[in-house]
């Protein structure tokens, strides 16, 4: 099903493209970039993300071969279009050294098990929680926003080795870790992601 951009959008991205050289990006790489920015409006998302364009053909494939997506948060889910997202916070419990936002990670893994997108947007516990399970996730997108762990809990990231789009400042949040995952639910589907 095609999408249908909306005259404003398509003037955002225009003026987005005027203003930020992204040609030199791979395809998905500059597909995530872009949408990040398009959702912040703020160009240094383009030198703070770090992803791998093999990775995220990989992901790409998967996503549109069905694999479940996970928020951590209702206002990623919110924000995911043309797919519903598992978020478990709603039935989620603190408890000695685990956040409401770490026990939602560990019920959404119990429900769709490995090989899903997880989209972490807010909660840097919740991608400290992620990385202590045997998750085998098809991609993280880890883009918590925070003062308090949110950088540390991204280099951890990086440093797993699990397939991942992250950024390594402070910044980030619940728009800008949907707007990942959009660009590769909204980039088209090519003969060439058969990796």
């Amino acid at each position: 099903m095609n999408r249908v951009v909306h005259p404003i959008e398509q003037e955002s991205f225009r003026r987005l493209r005027a203003r930020l050289d992204t040609s030199g990006f791979p395809p998905l790489t500059r597909a995530v970039v872009e949408r990040v920015i398009h959702s912040a409006a703020d160009l240094e998302y383009a030198s703070d993300l770090v992803m791998d364009e093999g990775e995220l053909a990989k992901a790409h494939a998967a996503l549109h071969a069905g694999a479940p997506v996970v928020a951590d948060v209702e206002m990623v889910a919110a924000g995911i279009t043309r797919r519903p997202a598992v978020c478990r916070l709603r039935d989620a419990v603190a408890g000695a050294g685990l956040t409401c936002s770490a026990h939602a990670v560990r019920l959404a893994y119990e429900e769709v098990g490995p090989g899903a997108l997880w989209v972490i947007g807010c909660a840097p516990t919740a991608l400290e929680e992620l990385l202590t399970l045997d998750a085998s996730p098809a991609l993280v997108i880890g883009l918590p926003v925070g003062f308090v762990g949110a950088a540390e809990s991204k280099a951890a990231l990086r440093e797993s080795g699990l397939p991942a789009v992250s950024n390594v400042s402070e910044k980030g949040g619940s728009a800008v870790a949907a707007a990942a995952l959009n660009a590769l639910l909204y980039h088209p589907i090519s003969s060439e992601e058969n990796l």
